[in-house]
C-alpha cells in the first residue's frame, strides 16, 4: 500500500469494522470472493458508509449502488461482463442496492463515448483505482478466500477519515468532479471540499 501514513495498519483495522457494520457490503464481498480470484469491491459504498458512520447517519444512507471490479483482458465483451453482473446481482437480489459490475480491462472500449476522451488500457486493478475521480473514492478492498481483509487505496485513507473531498486530476475533469462535490455536499454536509484549482 502506497501513500498511507504511519498510523496505515490501524487506519485498515477502523476501516473493517466500519464496512463491517454495513451488512450490505458483507454480503457483497463474500459473493464478490466466491466468484473472483482478485476483485474488489470499491468507491462509492465503501466512501459513502465511512460518511455515514462519521455523521452519525444509518450506514446505507445515500448509497443506491455497489460497485464490484475485475479484470478479465483474454475477453473484452460487453456480454461477459453484463452475464456476471446478472449473476451476482442474482445473488444478491435480497439487497436493496443495484449492483455495477465492471470488467476494468475494457473500460477503454467506451470511455471516450461516455466522457469524451480516450484512455489507454488499463494494465490491472490497481491501475484503474489509481484513476478514480477523487483521492477518498480512489479505494477498493476485498476479501481473500482465508478471509483477510485486503485494502488498495494508492492515495492513502486520511482524506476518507478526515471527509476531505479532493480531485485526483488523473482522468476526471473539472466540471464533473464540481458536480459530484456538490451532489454530496448535499448528502454530507459535514464534508470538506478542495476546490479543483487548490487540489
Amino acid at each position: 500500500m502506497n501513500g498511507l501514513n504511519k498510523d496505515v495498519n490501524s487506519q485498515i483495522e477502523i476501516l473493517e469494522t466500519i464496512l463491517n457494520l454495513n451488512e450490505n457490503i458483507e454480503k457483497v464481498l463474500k459473493v464478490s470472493q466466491l466468484e473472483f480470484d482478485h476483485y474488489y469491491v470499491g468507491a462509492g459504498s465503501l466512501v459513502q458508509t465511512v460518511w455515514n458512520y462519521l455523521s452519525g447517519y444509518p450506514l446505507s444512507y445515500g448509497i443506491s449502488d455497489i460497485d464490484i471490479i475485475y479484470f478479465d483482458d483474454k475477453d473484452l465483451t460487453k456480454e461477459k461482463e453484463e452475464m456476471i453482473e446478472q449473476k451476482l446481482a442474482s445473488s444478491l437480489s435480497d439487497l436493496p442496492l443495484e449492483i455495477d459490475v465492471k470488467n476494468e480491462a475494457r473500460v477503454h472500449l467506451w470511455y471516450k463515448k461516455k466522457f469524451g476522451k480516450d484512455i489507454n488500457p488499463y494494465q490491472s486493478l490497481e491501475d484503474a483505482i489509481n484513476s478514480w475521480p477523487t483521492t477518498a473514492t480512489a479505494l477498493g478492498v476485498r476479501r481473500e478466500t482465508n478471509g483477510e481483509f485486503k485494502v488498495y487505496a494508492p492515495y492513502g485513507l486520511n482524506d476518507l477519515f478526515s471527509m476531505t473531498v479532493r480531485a485526483n486530476k488523473l482522468l476526471i475533469s473539472r466540471d464533473i468532479y464540481e458536480a459530484k462535490a456538490a451532489k454530496w455536499v448535499n448528502l454530507w454536509p459535514k464534508l470538506t471540499v478542495i476546490p479543483w484549482e487548490n487540489g
